[in-house]
């Protein structure tokens, strides 16, 4: 009776550390050598976008942003819902922020031609 516990906890200890070694908190890096980001990671479709598609230099900042160009270049920050981005809105803490969905795309010292762009790739999602 013991050893049968003891081989069922031995089991279950197992199939638990094979689930657990599975994830990554990294975000999907943008499609390279054929292949596409994972379509459930926005922030990584986006930047496959911004970098592959729309030919902008693009790079991950953080867990929730894109940097866009160099430092006060446009930046996308990526929230749950629209309704967060619409709530740091009405706070105060989206100041010359775009909202797109539930993203907020920070203008800051972008080109029309980027926004653009940018715009386009966010639409998209």
């Amino acid at each position: 009776m013991i050893a049968r516990r003891s081989a069922a906890a031995a089991a279950c200890a197992a199939a638990l550390a094979l689930v657990s070694c599975g994830g990554s908190d990294e975000p999907a890096r943008p499609g390279g050598k054929g292949q596409a980001p994972d379509p459930n990671d926005k922030r990584a479709v986006a930047l496959d976008c911004f970098v592959n598609q729309e030919g902008l230099q693009a790079r991950l900042v953080g867990e929730q942003s894109i940097q866009v160009g160099a430092e006060g270049g446009p930046r996308v920050e990526f929230l749950i819902s629209g309704g967060e981005a619409e709530g740091r809105q009405f706070q105060g803490d989206a100041q010359g922020a775009e909202q797109i969905g539930s993203t907020l795309l920070f203008l800051n010292d972008g080109t029309e031609d980027q926004i653009e762009k940018l715009e386009k790739c966010l639409d998209d999602q």
